[in-house]
C-alpha cells in the first residue's frame, strides 16, 4: 500500500476537524517523504472524519491526478496538490473555523496582537475569493502567504489554511490562528484597539522559539 504510513495519520487526525469546523467542511493531508515526496494522502469527501480507514484513505500526486484508495478524495485536491508544487510544506490543514472565517468574510487580515503570531509568520494574510476546488483558488492562497512570508492564510468569504512540517504542527497551529482570531474579533467587539507588536519584539521571540520545547 502506498503511503500507508501518510494515509494512518490521516485517519488518526481527521476527528480533530469535527472541533475546529462545521459539518463535513474541513480538509487535511500529509505529503509523503522520499521518493514519494509526489504525492500525500487526504481526506475523503463528503464523509463523516470517523468514518473511513487507511486503505480507503484517498492518495493523489502533486499534479492532482488521483493514485490510490477506495474513496474520492477531498473537492479541495487543487488546492492541496498546488500547495505542495510550490511549497516545501509536509502538511496541510483547511477549516472554516468560525473565528478565522469571520476574519475571512471580512477580508482583515490578522495582525500581531500576540507573540504567538509566529508560530505562523508575523501576520496571517487574506487570500483573494475564488470558486472553491478551483487552480484560480490555490494559486490565490500560495500567492497570499508567499507575500507575507506567512505559512497560514486566510481566504475571503470561506475559510482557513495552514501549512506545516508535518500535521501535528499544522493542527496545533490552526488552534493558534483561531484562537488569536477569536481574541481580535472580541477586543474590537469591545471597542477596543488591540496593540500590536513591532517587527523588532517578534524577531525575539523567533529566536527564543528556537530553543522552545524538549
Amino acid at each position: 500500500m502506498i503511503l500507508e504510513d501518510e494515509r494512518r495519520q490521516v485517519v488518526e487526525h481527521a476527528s480533530e476537524l469535527a472541533s475546529l469546523t462545521p459539518g463535513r467542511t474541513g480538509n487535511l493531508s500529509v505529503r509523503g517523504a522520499g521518493d514519494d515526496a509526489d504525492a500525500f494522502a487526504i481526506t475523503p469527501t463528503g464523509v463523516p472524519y470517523d468514518s473511513f480507514d487507511v486503505r480507503e484513505t484517498p492518495v493523489v500526486g502533486v499534479d492532482g491526478e488521483r493514485r490510490d484508495g477506495e474513496m474520492a478524495p477531498s473537492s479541495e485536491v487543487p488546492m492541496h496538490s498546488s500547495i505542495y508544487r510550490r511549497e516545501d510544506v509536509g502538511a496541510i490543514v483547511h477549516t472554516h473555523s468560525p473565528w478565522s472565517t469571520a476574519m475571512a468574510v471580512c477580508h482583515h487580515s490578522l495582525p500581531p496582537i500576540h507573540y504567538m503570531i509566529v508560530a505562523v509568520g508575523k501576520r496571517v494574510p487574506v487570500a483573494e475569493y475564488a470558486p472553491y476546488g478551483t487552480d484560480e483558488l490555490a494559486e490565490n492562497i500560495v500567492t497570499a502567504m508567499a507575500e507575507a512570508e506567512s505559512t497560514a492564510c486566510f481566504i475571503e468569504n470561506h475559510g482557513l489554511v495552514v501549512t506545516a512540517a508535518n500535521l501535528e504542527t499544522a493542527l496545533e497551529n490552526t488552534v493558534h490562528v483561531e484562537s488569536l482570531a477569536r481574541l481580535y474579533l472580541q477586543s474590537t467587539a469591545a471597542s477596543l484597539e488591540p496593540k500590536t507588536l513591532s517587527d523588532a519584539q517578534l524577531e525575539t521571540v523567533l529566536e527564543q522559539f528556537e530553543s522552545y520545547g524538549q
